[in-house]
């Protein structure tokens, strides 16, 4: 295993010579492990490895200037919208949001400073599919950068720099980890100028993963290709379970052949993994099951190997009004699903005891 690298600067051989590292904000061995490995597993060139998926974010928008236009996926996680709405606006940048399931909206989003379009694939919560080579097209009309989120497929099951991506990122706190015991983020490039800004920005900004969360995460990456079939194994079971339980058109999952985007999912991925949404229809009936759950345990985040719950609209969406979470269909009933690795027969028993009485 890659040592752990707690040092914060390095003995030097002789005035102006190093051994490759000076201190530790700018360079740190066991972080540079976990930022080749992930490139590698994207087919990238270049990786930086932050202290958080939205740190990483955060950086990333230090690309860009005042004045400068970015159109977003109108489904994104509630912190996404919290970092651009009240933060980011305020320096200057401006955001349009925009249903990215329709590639036509997204070219008519676009302004003559439009620098960028973000967006997840499958969204959160929504499970929502976009279609990244028609999006890397639209992004091209502008010289735009075509940025995406690959956390909940991660590169095991989907590889955006095939489709056009110019930046893939992830929140290596959830699957990239698997193990729910550190936070961070990983932002990937394959041009090395786009390389050259970021590297700077990292450093300058100074948002750096440390060395124990990047050793946790390097070492998550390593079982990566035998968790994932797992994952989307007891997801397929959930959601075929969820479906037969409260109706196909109540459950967000694009493994399932009534996914409205079933087709797309299938193309792009060659797997659809854990995260499962289920739409209950009213705040309590969603509170009878939340409640009621065993081994699905009641938290933010996701993509551990243990199973999670969780209800969107108080917990990872809070920060978004109410008046726009259900414009979005990120409703009162609304409650999402994280499968874990355990045995799915026990997960299937855990949603049987816990719908009960519904």
């Amino acid at each position: 295993m890659t040592p752990l690298y707690l040092t914060s600067t390095y003995v030097q051989e002789a005035l102006g010579k190093n051994k490759g590292w000076e201190y530790s904000r700018g360079t740190n061995p066991t972080r540079e492990a976990l930022e080749r490995n992930v490139a590698v597993l994207e087919g990238g060139t270049h990786g930086f490895a932050f202290a958080s998926g939205m740190a990483c974010l955060d950086s990333i928008m230090k690309l860009f200037r005042a004045g400068d236009h970015i159109i977003c996926g109108d489904d994104a996680y509630g912190g996404v919208f919290r970092l651009f709405d009240r933060i980011l606006q305020n320096f200057g940048l401006r955001f349009t949001f925009v249903d990215a399931r329709d590639p036509q909206r997204v070219d008519e989003a676009r302004m003559d400073r439009t620098v960028a379009i973000i967006v997840e694939t499958p969204t959160n919560p929504l499970m929502r599919i976009t279609d990244l080579r028609a999006m890397a097209e639209v992004a091209r009309r502008s010289d735009a950068l075509l940025i995406v989120d690959n956390t909940f497929a991660t590169p095991f099951f989907q590889r955006p720099f095939e489709f056009g991506a110019d930046i893939v990122f992830h929140s290596t706190t959830k699957y990239l980890n698997g193990h729910s015991d550190m936070i961070g983020g990983v932002a990937i490039v394959r041009d090395d100028a786009l390389a050259a800004r970021l590297q700077f920005i990292h450093n300058a900004a100074g948002a750096v993963a440390g060395p124990f969360d990047a050793w946790l995460a390097l070492r998550g990456t390593k079982t990566l290709h035998l968790r994932m079939p797992r994952h989307d194994a007891n997801g397929r079971l959930a959601a075929t379970w969820l479906a037969a339980r409260v109706g196909e058109r109540c459950v967000h999952y694009p493994g399932l052949p009534s996914h409205p985007q079933h087709a797309l999912a299938a193309r792009q991925m060659s797997g659809f993994g854990g995260m499962v949404s289920v739409e209950m229809g009213t705040r309590d009936r969603a509170a009878h099951v939340l409640e009621r759950v065993r081994l699905f345990a009641l938290a933010e985040s996701l993509g551990g190997v243990e199973s999670l719950v969780n209800y969107p609209a108080t917990m990872t969406h809070a920060s978004i009004p109410p008046d726009r979470r259900a414009a979005l269909g990120i409703t009162d009933g609304l409650i999402r699903f994280s499968c874990g690795v355990e045995d799915g027969e026990d997960l299937i028993a855990d949603l049987e005891q816990a719908f009960q009485g519904l």
